[in-house]
């Protein structure tokens, strides 16, 4: 689509009850991001009340019917989705404004391939409208989805706002809290920082128009001698109501001595074999999501399931030819008097899906009229490099939607909700609690990626003998086994944060995730090594990862900019002193503008002399890079002496010793469960 143009979601697929609208963009430098918000208008183009505003901090309406269903990586970067289930959308609301907001000094000129996108409930991509030209705004509005008769369409606005979220936010009639308004007005060139911000956005057009560059909207000067007008006491955006989290500290315990066991609702001392922990798997899963409606519309959400009575179901014969087939589960949801339902196939232990099984169920959905196919398993599916290939029969009307969750993904949802972000009572945070203690029981089979596969070795030893050649499938399988190890190390490692961690995919706009990858195999060939960046809310550069299978070593580390302000010696010093509770066989490397490289050294060595650090030919000093090295374990699998245990270890360790140690960026402020205003 071009900029002013519309179109009526009607006449682009026949399943429009709910949409996923995704916002995504790519940074150059892979630390570029921006926070997606959702506003409800009525006919006046205003919110009813605050309530009205969905950010980070307010994701989900208690209708269903708008849900920020946060980051999802894919080849070139990450996308932010948006789920809407367009039948919840209360009848007063005339228009949904779909926008995103840097922070700090940040702008949209920076990122590259600006765009949104819009999916069907079957995930049939429906539209795209890329924003050219976003050059110093600090906002944009991407699109608006607005009603027409009995029906929605959607217009590609690609408007700028230089005043960022909190001069949009009261542009649409929000109450800005008043530290952060007061910090988004201060930026403004003449504007005082008790004004209320008024933006124009564009009025609604039914006429397409050319695409044109993007142009920022100032904040209006009060004309002079005239007195600012009174300024109503700011309100925070109304929230949901008092979440529960799980305590920080854990109770002392009543039990006798260390043999006593603390009773389970889900026990797993009786599985005995893969059968019996499928069933169980699949029970416990469906059981709680059906109890727990934050958890559920959390995995079902951007599957295109509307918000609703949801029933789960296991074992249920379906009619197949000959003999009737038994998903392994089925997920119902009721809304409005109508049916969303999705089949469930699960594995545990490493086992894989088999096609033959994935195809019958596409095809009993097809002739039943469900909606979906849901597959569970340890792995991690990869854009471009499906787990399982199945036929769909483009000539039925019905479509079907495939889609894939991994044990991981699970865990991590589980786990944001009753640590972090807080579910609705007490029942439910002890239903999640129970449910994340039997995912994590060594004998419940749902331990996610755990096995680098039957490649692993003979890659390792082609490289050891310099045998392996470009174009060696088996490089390609490692590759792409090693990019689902780095994806779970995020979910993980996001899950006990509570912050945002994706992997960052350092790509050109447009690159093929297929030729992404044979690229990094034939790098694997050449230089015998795995190497990934993690981008961590909150930290001040992009943690790296590397494993070097010729010496057998893992490095992790990270470089961090020098100070705008002050003097080397004061920032050397400042640094051994925060990192006074690290590892001292840390390395710790000057960054200088000069090819010459800087001075290095381990911190048990820096501490007693940080000036070892400045260079002697007095170059200009531009950051300093971390790292740690370790020995990376040999096994393929997920055993103490593995390779993607070591490799978690190593991630886990250098956050938790070193990245916590460093200032957070200047230009972000992490967002706090108490604070509900947008910057």
């Amino acid at each position: 689509m071009i900029m002013g143009s519309n179109v009526a979601l009607a006449d682009l697929s026949d399943d429009i009850g709910s949409v996923i609208v995704s916002l995504g963009w790519v940074s150059p430098t892979g630390e570029g991001d921006a926070d997606v918000s959702v506003l409800l208008l009525d006919a006046n183009g205003k919110v009813r009340s605050d309530g009205d505003f969905y950010f980070y901090n307010h994701p989900v309406a208690a209708d269903g019917s708008v849900q920020l269903l946060g980051k999802t990586p894919t080849a070139d970067g990450s996308e932010d989705r948006i789920s809407f289930d367009l039948t919840a959308v209360p009848a007063g609301i005339d228009r949904i404004v779909v926008a995103a907001s840097r922070y700090g000094e940040a702008r949209f000129g920076e990122l590259e391939d600006v765009r949104i996108t819009l999916a069907d409930a079957a995930g049939e991509s429906l539209l795209r409208f890329a924003v050219d030209d976003a050059g110093s705004v600090t906002a944009v509005i991407f699109g608006e989805l607005y009603r027409r008769g009995e029906g929605w369409k959607f217009r590609a606005v690609g408007q700028g706002y230089e005043t960022g979220l909190a001069g949009l936010a009261t542009d649409f009639g929000v109450d800005i809290e008043d530290d952060a308004a007061t910090e988004a007005e201060a930026d403004l060139d003449g504007a005082e920082a008790d004004e209320q911000v008024d933006a124009r956005t564009p009025a609604p057009s039914e006429e397409p128009a050319g695409q044109a560059p993007l142009e920022a909207i100032p904040a209006p000067r009060r004309p002079e001698g005239e007195a600012p007008e009174p300024r109503k006491p700011a309100t925070r955006p109304r929230t949901a109501k008092k979440k529960v989290t799980l305590p920080k500290t854990v109770k002392k315990t009543l039990a006798e001595n260390d043999s006593w066991r603390q009773a389970r609702l889900f026990p797993v001392s009786v599985l005995k074999s893969d059968r019996d922990r499928e069933m169980r798997a699949t029970s416990v899963l469906l059981s709680v999501m059906a109890q727990v409606p934050e958890f559920s519309r959390r995995l079902t959400a951007g599957f295109g399931a509307p918000a609703g009575r949801m029933e789960t179901f296991t074992e249920v014969s379906l009619p197949h030819g000959d003999s009737p087939r038994r998903p392994d589960g089925v997920i119902r949801v009721e809304r409005a008097g109508k049916l969303w339902t999705a089949l469930v196939e699960t594995k545990t232990n490493g086992n894989v899906l088999k096609a033959d099984q994935v195809q019958a169920y596409m095809d009993i959905a097809a002739r039943r009229g469900y909606e979906a196919v849901i597959t569970l398993t340890n792995d991690v599916a990869l854009e471009g490099s499906p787990l399982v290939d199945v036929k769909i029969d483009k000539r039925r009307k019905h479509k079907v939607a495939l889609w894939h969750l991994s044990w991981a993904e699970v865990a991590h949802q589980a786990q944001m909700l009753i640590r972090h972000e807080g579910v609705g009572n007490a029942a439910h945070a002890w239903l999640l609690q129970e449910l994340l203690h039997y995912l994590q029981h060594e004998n419940s089979g749902c331990h996610g990626f755990q096995n680098m596969g039957p490649a692993w070795v003979p890659v390792r030893n082609g490289i050891d003998d310099e045998t392996l050649c470009q174009g060696d499938a088996r490089a390609l399988e490692v590759v792409e086994n090693w990019e689902r190890l780095i994806r779970q190390v995020c979910l993980r490692l996001g899950g006990e944060l509570g912050q945002k961690v994706l992997p960052v995919q350092r790509a050109k706009r447009g690159t093929d995730p297929k030729e992404r990858r044979n690229r990094l195999a034939d790098q694997l060939c050449l230089d015998g090594r795995l190497q990934a960046e993690l981008r961590i809310d909150g930290t001040p550069g992009v943690l790296t990862v590397s494993a070097d299978l010729r010496t057998g070593k893992l490095r992790t580390g990270i470089e961090i900019p020098a100070p705008e302000q002050g003097y080397p010696l004061s920032w050397v010093k400042r640094l051994v002193r925060h990192l006074a509770g690290a590892p001292a066989d840390l390395h710790v490397e000057t960054l200088v503008d000069s090819d010459t490289g800087g001075p290095r050294g381990t911190l048990e060595r820096l501490r007693p002399e940080p000036a070892d650090l400045l260079p002697k030919d007095s170059a200009r000093i531009t950051g300093f890079r971390l790292s740690l090295l370790k020995s990376m374990g040999s096994g393929r699998g997920n055993a103490e002496t593995g390779f993607i245990r070591s490799v978690d270890d190593a991630v886990h360790r250098f956050y938790t010793t070193v990245v916590v140690h460093l200032d957070t960026p200047a230009t972000r402020r992490t967002p706090s469960k108490e604070r509900t205003a947008a910057e």
